[in-house]
């Protein structure tokens, strides 16, 4: 089935122009409509409750018994929904649907975006980007100063195993929400923010609890063209609040097509392979005899590079059954003097979607001129070395057998080649020339 997507011209609205001035006035509250004590009491958000299973899913978990329906679908009832509303009543920066968008010819079919509107108009990274583990700071900007007009709905799992949708829930300050939230400077289509545990104010740090809700919101949607990522302080996160990206793009991301060769098999099913073949050296993550398997060995191991202060990001995809990890020196490289002048003067910074393949160039010649090589050179910095690679994984490995069970849960297997089975190209053309039309549900 295909969704037609309606578009209508986004406007920039006053409520997003300065923080000094957002929000429309309310009676009650600071008068910005914020998260805070100021202005939640009474306040209510929909509720979209997703059967937390065990199984990894291969597609959409039924509800209650098998002919059972949900009672909203996640995808394009919800949260496209949800999105184009606040599209219409321009709550973006700028209109996202009107950046030029082009597939760069070549092997790998990197995506080129001409987004002028983030790079003139994203909030600055207001902290330390050589320190991957900061304190939360409450005076600088984080979710709870926005709007609650931006918030799409509250995204929990069901207390009893059935989807459940109410459309006025409350919102529950003792017991903090994880909710959807529009990126008011959005790369695609549908691009929005999972925020886990709103009112905790969670510094940028992963955990397993955050992280199987990730995993999650990529089963429930249900869609491969629907990607959830994320990028550690030092890897061009630029807020210190924790939450996850996540957008749809209605094409394969050139790393979804990279090969791969398994490395370790853990007993829980979760296959680790190295990524051959491209130009941002990480790992790939799949498998697993449940759904908590495979994000307790992918939240382990990006709990191991937090704390030793390695910076990465993380890309969640084919609807949360892959996920790949990339340790990355970018930032560092900067600060040394160790990234060419003509790679500066992009002013692109290589954040989990560019390492993906998807490029947001900031100028209009970057754009005219981007070829597979140009991404190839700006990727190829973000890498680390093979052998300091190869120091990262050791520490992850010893970090996921030391968390399982008395290490016996990891079986080491000869290098092979795994299957890997790229996916369809017959959605390219949907991207050529501007913004797509169509998403595939």
């Amino acid at each position: 089935m295909m969704l037609r997507i309606k578009r209508v011209p986004t406007v920039v609205s006053n409520y997003q122009k300065e923080e000094a001035e957002e929000g429309a006035s309310h009676a009650a509250g600071c008068g910005r409509n914020c998260l805070r004590s100021c202005c939640l009491p009474g306040a209510k958000l929909p509720l979209y409750a997703f059967n937390k299973t065990s199984k990894v899913v291969c597609e959409k978990d039924s509800v209650g018994s098998e002919n059972d329906e949900p009672p909203v679908d996640f995808l394009d009832s919800l949260l496209l929904a949800e999105w184009e509303d606040r599209m219409q009543r321009g709550l973006f920066r700028y209109d996202v649907t009107a950046c030029e968008t082009k597939v760069i010819p070549g092997k790998y079919g990197f995506i080129a975006q001409l987004n002028e509107g983030r790079h003139l108009k994203k909030r600055p990274t207001e902290f330390r980007v050589d320190k991957v583990l900061q304190p939360f700071d409450e005076n600088k900007f984080n979710f709870t100063k926005v709007g609650q007009e931006e918030l799409l709905f509250q995204f929990e799992p069901s207390k009893d195993n059935v989807v459940k949708f109410i459309p006025k829930a409350p919102i529950d300050a003792e017991n903090s929400p994880s909710v959807v939230a529009i990126n008011v400077s959005p790369i695609e289509y549908g691009h929005v923010l999972l925020i886990p545990r709103i009112l905790e104010c969670l510094p940028q740090r992963i955990d397993r609890e955050s992280f199987l809700l990730a995993l999650y919101m990529a089963v429930e949607a249900g869609n491969p063209y629907f990607r959830l990522g994320y990028n550690s302080l030092g890897a061009f996160a630029t807020i210190n609040h924790l939450h996850f990206q996540a957008y749809y793009l209605a094409t394969p991301f050139p790393i979804e097509r990279a090969p791969s060769k398994k490395i370790i098999t853990t007993n829980g099913g979760v296959k680790i392979s190295d990524i051959l073949n491209y130009p941002v050296r990480g790992l790939v993550f799949e498998g697993g005899n449940t759904l908590e398997d495979l994000s307790n060995v992918v939240s382990d191991s990006c709990i191991c590079l937090q704390e030793n202060n390695i910076p990465y990001n993380v890309l969640i995809a084919d609807t949360g059954k892959r996920v790949f990890l990339f340790p990355q020196c970018y930032a560092e490289k900067q600060a040394l003097g160790e990234v060419s002048s003509e790679l500066l003067d992009t002013q692109v910074n290589p954040a989990v979607w560019e390492i993906s393949g998807h490029m947001v160039l900031k100028r209009k010649e970057d754009y005219e001129e981007a070829s597979e090589e140009n991404a190839w050179r700006l990727l190829a910095e973000v890498s680390l070395s093979e052998a300091r690679l190869q120091e990262v994984k050791e520490l992850i490995f010893e970090t996921i057998c030391c968390n399982l069970d008395e290490n016996k849960d990891v079986t080491k297997t000869p290098v092979q080649e795994s299957a890997v089975t790229p996916p369809p190209h017959e959605d390219v053309d949907a991207i050529r020339g501007s913004h797509p039309s169509m998403v595939p549900v």
